[in-house]
């Protein structure tokens, strides 16, 4: 087996692993790490793989003595904080959707693959997060083995094979909530204009302060999303006025996924902005054969979450694949939980 990074993991066959692996999504594309990789603002990115050689026929041997045949891919990005002294006490990896693993992968390929971003990762980041999208519990043990303790997490699968199924499982709540909404004029865009993009990101960005209180990718992010190939957003208005919105990532013939979701809801008696953006967006990848809607996250299985509450009534199904996460630094661990609490308990 062999461990590669970087440049010396060939592209074909990465794309490959990621179209075969059923564990696999957008965030572990080649497109996704060149993606990260175009902002050295905001993320370092990082790319490990493990693959094994695999012999050729004798005619092509003399050609080539071997193939490289990949087991496994893990990317993420390492969090980057303008601040040095922010940069010092937050700095963190993540692993988005988990890595894109070959089917048959082994247990000993996953905990070498594992402990080989483990060991890349342990003088930059003071924890290394892996947010699975998909199952990995037959890999547990190896994930343990490596050094990365698992937490229950939930989230939701949406069916987007066809939309009637949509339509179907949608609940009765959300169906009276889209009807009235685009009934009293509430229009949805598939295809906004930058300036638009820009009215939506005010929303979020007051809605990321005043409720998540959690860091908020600034603009230039979402402007590098919405230029490229495989970003989606869809966003509402009322009046030619921007009032919410998706956005998601395509995977395509795969899954569209919702990386964020906000609207101003509570300004109107019969509208409902982030409803209608959930809704277009199921809607979205049911008519663009995506047979996937991830909700991308629904928290913790043992605390309330409003969120939670939210995305259960859009007719998916609620799946708890967890998170695998490797504390390289605990000391400096702690003292930023303690830090996010306290962000979140300030009004």
């Amino acid at each position: 087996m062999k461990i590669l990074s970087g440049n010396k993991i060939d592209r074909k066959e990465w794309g490959a692993l990621v179209k075969a692996s059923a564990a696999a999504t957008w965030f572990q594309t080649p497109m996704a790490y060149e993606f990260f990789a175009s902002m050295p603002e905001l993320f370092l990115p990082f790319v490990v793989a493990i693959s094994k050689e695999t012999p050729l026929s004798e005619a092509q041997h003399s050609i080539n003595p071997s193939l490289q045949t990949l087991r496994g891919v893990c990317v993420g990005y390492v969090t980057v904080e303008k601040n040095a002294i922010k940069q010092y006490f937050t700095r963190r990896a993540i692993i988005v959707g988990g890595p894109a693993l070959a089917d048959d992968c082994t247990e000993a390929e996953v905990m070498e693959l594992m402990s080989a971003v483990r060991k890349e990762l342990k003088s930059e980041a003071i924890y290394v997060e892996c947010r699975n999208f998909n199952d990995y519990s037959r890999w547990k043990d190896a994930f343990a083995a490596a050094g990365f303790e698992y937490i229950p997490h939930l989230n939701f699968h949406v069916d987007t094979s066809n939309a009637e199924v949509v339509e179907a499982n949608l609940g009765k709540s959300r169906k009276r909530d889209i009807r009235t909404s685009l009934r009293d004029g509430a229009t949805i865009i598939e295809k906004p204009t930058l300036e638009q993009v820009r009215e939506y990101y005010a929303i979020l960005e007051h809605r990321y302060k005043t409720r998540v209180k959690t860091p908020l990718f600034p603009f230039s992010f979402f402007e590098k999303l919405w230029q490229h190939k495989d970003g989606r957003f869809i966003l509402v208005a009322l009046n030619n006025e921007i009032i919410g919105g998706t956005v998601c990532v395509e995977q395509e013939g795969k899954c569209l996924y919702e990386w964020f979701a906000c609207g101003r809801d509570g300004e109107w008696k019969t509208i409902f902005p982030s409803t209608l953006a959930t809704y277009a967006g199921i809607r979205y990848a049911a008519e663009h054969d995506c047979p996937r809607f991830d909700m991308m996250g629904a928290g913790k299985p043992d605390e309330a979450y409003g969120v939670r509450d939210f995305k259960a009534k859009f007719g998916g199904k609620e799946v708890e694949h967890g998170r695998f996460i490797c504390i390289t630094k605990p000391i400096l661990y702690q003292v930023g939980k303690f830090g996010v609490w306290l962000l979140k308990c300030i009004k």
